[in-house]
This record gives structure tokens, sequence and C-alpha cells, in this order.
């Protein structure tokens, strides 16, 4: 099982809707990977659609190369969880991680994400179909709670209790989104939750990890976590799983990659690419003003055209 065979602690790159595709992924791994890469979160139901499943394997397309890597996967339906689970080891997955923490408005509005933190009953049917489909190691991605820190009692257990392989707790609650510092100070409590209920299931912290060298001060300071999950703190350093601080020449070198493997394998239309020109064009003189450039163009002839220019 992949999750035995990872050297703790262990690293992993978060799912991030509309940026860990697998283009976004081979530039990290080119930048330097993580020990486990996820995809982007994938609706169960459109998958058990003959009308979605097209679109559901454009976004559960991955390359040797990534492997190992966890499918995860979102819905509140637990039949379509259990046909998408039943497919996924065909694909090449080592794992399936179920999103239970994802807090946008739409999603929620569906009955899944985050909001499955409001019907629990329903989490662990969902949870249970997913498991006995598949001969892969299902594991649990989520958040404290849904309004209130202190949900994360009722809530971790219920998890916990299903014995998931692995349980990533993002540090903070729905309604908290991002808006405030994550809860730290609750690791011990959370250790203490999982070596009482299932000592065998990794635990995975996320939340405001920005750098390997803060995962591994957390680590020393909780040395009974597993792994740490870092999201956001690829926009600021694509570099973000290992020591090394980039140049702007390694930084424009990653966008010209990018543009080719965009350009290579068009992952829907050029608007939404333009999210990722900040990671790259930053903190050296002139980028805002190269960003700005960048930012008006409609194409990849274009993007290079500018950045020919400058």
């Amino acid at each position: 099982m992949i999750w035995n065979e990872l050297k703790r602690p262990f690293l992993i790159l978060a799912p991030m809707e509309g940026v860990t595709d697998i283009i976004f992924r081979e530039i990290v791994a080119t930048a330097g990977r993580p020990d486990l890469f996820y995809t982007e979160f994938t609706n169960v139901s459109s998958y058990a659609s003959e009308k979605g499943r097209a679109n559901a394997l454009e976004r559960l397309e991955i390359r040797e190369a990534e492997k190992p890597i966890i499918a995860q996967i979102w819905g509140k339906n637990p039949e379509h969880f259990s046909v998408i689970s039943s497919a996924l080891e065909s694909l090449g997955f080592s794992g399936i991680d179920l999103n239970m923490g994802c807090p946008d408005k739409n999603v929620n509005r569906a009955g899944g994400g985050a909001a499955m933190i409001r019907t629990p009953e329903l989490a662990v049917e969902c949870f249970r179909k997913a498991k006995e489909s598949t001969n892969l190691p299902v594991s649990i991605k989520t958040r404290l709670g849904w309004s209130k820190v202190e949900e994360y009692k009722d809530w971790l257990s219920t998890l916990l209790a299903e014995h998931p392989a692995a349980l990533t707790v993002h540090l903070r609650t729905k309604k908290e989104m991002s808006k405030v510092p994550a809860h730290y100070e609750l690791i011990p409590e959370i250790i203490k939750l999982r070596n009482e209920i299932s000592p065998e299931t990794k635990l995975i912290i996320n939340g405001d990890i920005k750098t390997k060298a803060e995962a591994l001060a957390l680590y020393e300071k909780y040395p009974e976590v597993d792994g740490f999950m870092i999201g956001r703190g690829v926009f600021a350093n694509p570099y973000c799983f290992t020591d090394h601080i980039a140049t702007r020449e390694e930084l424009m070198n990653l966008l010209y990659k990018h543009l080719d493997l965009f350009e290579k394998h068009p992952y829907g239309s050029f608007e939404p690419l333009k999210h990722f020109f900040k990671i790259y064009v930053n903190n050296f003189p002139g980028a805002a003003e190269l960003r700005a450039k960048l930012m008006e163009t409609h194409s990849v002839e274009e993007a290079r055209e500018v950045l020919k220019d400058a």
C-alpha cells in the first residue's frame, strides 16, 4: 500500500481546482516533485453518466512519471462513488481520496465537499461504498468543521471510526475559508483522536504550510504527524518541495515550459492559464509591468511575443 511506502514526513501537493491539472503537475515535478501527487477533484456523478464521463476521464488523465498519484473524487451519491472507485485502479492510481472539505459554494450546494460535514451519515455511506468497490487504499481530505472549530471532535471521530488509509485535515472550518490562521494548536488533540480510534491511519496536516522547511519544522514539533500538504505555497514558489531558491531565469524557463505543454495538451481555454503567470513573473524589477502585459494576451503565441520583447 502506497501509504506505507512513503518515508515520513512525506510531502504532498494539495489538490486545487483549476490548478493541479496534468500540466501544472508536470511543472511542479520539473521544479522538484513532492512525495505524492493528487489530481484535481472529479465529480463521481459526472463519471457515472455517459454525458459526463469523457470530461471526468480528462481530469483523471495521468502520466507514468507522476506516479505515485492519488485520484481525488467528490459527490454525494454513494452508488456513484462505487462506480468510479471500481475503475480507478485500472487507470493507474495508487489510491483514492474523498474530498469532504472543499468550501466552494457550488460544490457545497450540490451536497459535496465540506457540505458532507453536515451529513455525516451520508459521508460514511459514501466512504464505505468507495472502499468496498476497490482494492486501492481509500483516504479522506476534510476540514475541522462547518462553522465551529469544536466540531472537529465529533466529525473527525466519525471519519476515523471508518479507518481510512489516511486522513488529511485542513486546520480551518468551512466558514473560516483561509481568512484566519490555521489552528495548529489543535494538532495534539487530533493526534490523540487518531491514536485512540484508528492508529493505522496516516495523519496529514494542511493549512498555511508554504515550504519544505516549514513542514519539517512542524514535524519536529509534532513527530506523530505522518505528512504535510502544501497548497497555496506553490504559488509563491514552485520549488517549495525543495530547499532551492529559484532564479529569475529558472522561473522564466518554467513559464516557457508551461506554455509549451499547454500548446501540446490544451486544457480548456487560454484564459485560465493566466492565473499561473503570477507564479513565474514575480518579485523582480519590472515583474508587475510584464505580468500586466501578459494578462492582456489571448493566446500562447501572444504570450511568447510579450516575453520575447521583455
